[in-house]
């Protein structure tokens, strides 16, 4: 799914995120374009056909392989490993971020990790919100049209996953640019206020 018209110019930065399972493998692509980020792509694949394990595996790496090769992102930012009481079902989950993290590498991709709570609470500022309060949220910030939603909330959680690495990264480039007092006079030279001379 696209919902934004292709600019002329091309993006500063393109991030892939990525909401990996082993049934339902969810994507975004995410350009940015002047500190402005807009949906390059976003949808799902579906592996539900794919019985063998490590089939599935294979499926998954060259899915992304694929998704790397047609949008050429620069950064790959996935949902992190968490720790459920089904000790089966995360091992699986482990192997398929495993995975989609090798195929980011083996096309020199930069690879960023984040926690689940940590991706809620850059979309919701609640580290604790369901999968539809941060599909609402996004559908906001990015204002996709209802009827471009897809029924699959692991699409909304892999853009998600793209929009909070773009908040991350995003706080760190500022952080360099305000790195010392000078350069913070020499950006923001509307916020000084001139000392009046005394008498």
């Amino acid at each position: 799914m696209s919902n934004n018209p292709i600019p002329q110019t091309p993006p500063n930065l393109v991030i892939l995120g990525i909401d990996p399972g082993t049934r339902i493998l969810g994507y975004s692509i995410i350009n940015v374009f002047d500190k402005t980020p807009t949906i390059g792509a976003m949808g799902v694949v579906d592996l539900h056909k794919c019985q063998d394990t490590y089939l599935k595996l294979g499926r998954i790496y060259q899915n992304i392989c694929r998704l790397i090769d047609t949008f050429k992102p620069d950064e790959l930012a996935i949902e992190s490993p968490f720790y459920g009481k089904n000790i089966q079902t995360t091992l699986k989950l482990g192997r398929a971020q495993g995975v989609a993290m090798a195929a980011a590498i083996s096309r020199d991709m930069a690879v960023h990790e984040y926690p689940p709570t940590k991706i809620k609470l850059a979309v919701t500022s609640n580290g604790m919100a369901s999968k539809q309060q941060v599909a609402g949220m996004l559908q906001k910030i990015f204002k996709i049209n209802p009827d471009n939603m897809l029924p699959y909330f692991d699409a909304t959680d892999a853009l998600a996953v793209a929009y909070c690495h773009y908040t991350q990264r995003k706080t760190i480039v500022s952080a360099k640019e305000y790195s010392t007092w000078n350069a913070f006079v020499k950006n923001n030279t509307s916020r000084i206020i001139p000392t009046r001379k005394k008498k």
